[in-house]
């Protein structure tokens, strides 16, 4: 049986929150003082907008409470890749990590400046060594290090739910990771696969203050929930934060292909949930999938595939993240997501967000 701490929180006491969630969890006993610690951030927009990447608050709730518990700030090490459509250093500024990296005296590591490594993996894998016909690079950084996730609640257009397991997405694989977006839940088990290789334990905290729901994970309804989670069951957690959206975990491929391997635990049943009660808890979120998503998804899986090759596998490529940048910069950003944004200005959280200057 795995366990996952969920507690509710608010804004005025949302980083002691985050400390006593961490210490339910017991996270010391799995991330030891002595070792090299990542820290995954989350980066799905080079710009903000509510629930898409961490929250400041959620990297500085969990930072505090490692230093406060004896973690050398030398030892820890905040990171992120880039995509093909986002910028690490521009999405740390405007996401406010670079306030509270500075504070504590931490340093932020673009992914794409690392030295990456070709690894063979001791383990048979689902789909990557099909789709990485050349071999599978990592960063060289993460081999023996330990590593806490930093995703947020909320859907997501590929993978019907997002959360700890993709978080991973974002840091083993390079930008051409969308080559992966066909096989996405084969791939998601695949990278949890690797992480157990090479990482000796891993954590995962979870961010629900502001929710995501319809078209993740950029094109989102936030929503208010209050809630933050904690486990080092990355499936569990995973599997937790889909019910608490409305979701039956073991529907979702990639939690259930986990649970069936025995890589986690996506049964909800065999889950001890420790703080509040989540049984009556039902958020309703509904996966949507945005223009850009629904786009690749025709050319990759639909009656456009046979397309795909020269479209999205070729030098003809650079047509997708100019046509993703300008339906999500320039259009829905302005027409939709200002919008969105400043009703959000206007909740607690948002007023909290305004206040790292």
């Amino acid at each position: 049986m795995s366990e996952v701490i969920v507690l509710r929180t608010s804004s005025n006491n949302v980083l002691n929150d985050y400390t006593k969630l961490m210490h339910l969890a017991n996270y010391k006993n799995s991330l030891s003082l002595d070792k090299d610690l990542i820290i995954k951030l989350n980066l799905s927009w080079t710009k903000f907008f509510p629930a898409c990447s961490s929250p400041p608050w959620q990297l500085e709730g969990v930072v505090r409470t490692l230093i406060n518990d004896g973690f050398l700030p030398e030892k820890i090490y905040a990171v992120e890749n880039k995509t093909v459509v986002t910028d690490t250093y521009k999405g740390a500024k405007n996401n406010k990590w670079d306030i509270v990296l500075r504070k504590y005296g931490l340093n932020f590591y673009s992914l794409p400046e690392v030295e990456w490594i070709k690894y063979e993996p001791k383990a048979r894998l689902l789909k990557l060594k099909e789709i990485f016909l050349d071999g599978i690079e990592i960063p060289k950084m993460f081999i023996g290090k330990n590593i806490i996730h930093l995703p947020t609640v909320k859907t997501h257009g590929h993978s019907i739910t997002t959360g700890a397991i993709k978080n991973s997405f974002g840091g083993l694989l390079k930008e051409v990771r969308h080559y992966c977006h066909k096989y996405i839940h084969e791939v998601l088990v695949d990278l949890l696969i690797l992480q157990k290789e090479i990482h000796p334990n891993i954590f995962a905290v979870m961010d629900g203050t502001v929710c995501g729901d319809g078209a993740g994970p950029r094109t989102m309804v936030p929503k208010i929930k209050n809630i933050i989670l904690a486990s080092k069951d990355s499936v569990a957690i995973d599997a937790i934060a889909a019910r608490l959206m409305g979701f039956d975990p073991l529907k979702i491929p990639y939690i259930k292909i986990c649970n069936d391997l025995g890589l986690g635990v996506g049964d909800i049943e065999r889950i001890k949930i420790i703080g509040e009660d989540i049984s009556c808890i039902n958020f309703h979120f509904k996966t949507k999938k945005s223009l850009v998503i629904w786009g690749d998804q025709l050319l990759r899986k639909g009656f456009l595939r046979f397309l795909e090759k020269p479209l999205l596998h070729s030098p003809l490529f650079f047509w997708a993240p100019l046509a993703s940048n300008i339906y999500h910069d320039l259009l829905w950003y302005h027409i939709i997501g200002n919008i969105r944004i400043k009703e959000f200005k206007k909740t607690e959280w948002g007023k909290l967000f305004d206040m790292y200057n």
